[in-house]
């Protein structure tokens, strides 16, 4: 009895790694404050064996100059919106910009791996300052939410559907 439990106890382990991997991630997790910044978001899966179709991002306060990438088969759409508070840039003053990205029509099979691109200028705050870019992701059944803007360092606090984080370095 004791090695089946040992057994199942390291079949659960190996299989923790691809849990943890199943998430919406940014490919590049820190960037220095005041940059430009290539997003790259790896939607790495469908929902429960079911096909993406949609991929919506809220770009963060404090993020500006937002220019999506389109995709070859994927309709592109973009949300603007005024700022809460003007921003101000190296390169001028931004009071209104894209706020919500959507990709949609196409067809990313489950097991599948495909990256959504935009490029930004990230706000000019304190290294160490984590910003979330959460993601809806609609299935041709379901749709999964990576919205949880709370640390993965706090598991108690954290649920299993991660908002993609960056951590913002000194600035250049």
């Amino acid at each position: 009895m004791n090695h089946a439990k040992l057994a199942l106890s390291g079949l659960i382990l190996l299989a923790a790694p691809s849990v943890a991997a199943a998430h919406v991630t940014l490919k590049q997790q820190e960037a220095p404050a005041g940059s430009t910044y290539e997003a790259v978001l790896n939607i790495g899966h469908g929902c429960e064996g079911s096909p993406t179709v949609a991929v919506r991002v809220r770009i963060p306060d404090g993020v500006v100059a937002v220019v999506p990438v389109p995709k070859p088969g994927w309709q592109l759409e973009t949300k603007v919106e005024t700022y809460p508070a003007s921003v101000q840039a190296s390169d001028g003053v931004f009071t209104e910009g894209v706020r919500e990205i959507a990709w949609s029509g196409g067809n990313l099979p489950d097991g599948q791996k495909e990256d959504f691109v935009f490029s930004s200028r990230l706000p000019d705050a304190e290294p160490g300052t984590v910003i979330y870019f959460p993601v809806v992701q609609e299935c041709v059944e379901g749709v999964h939410r990576w919205i949880d803007m709370r640390p993965e360092s706090d598991p108690a606090q954290h649920d299993e559907s991660p908002a993609p984080a960056l951590t913002l370095t000194p600035g250049s």
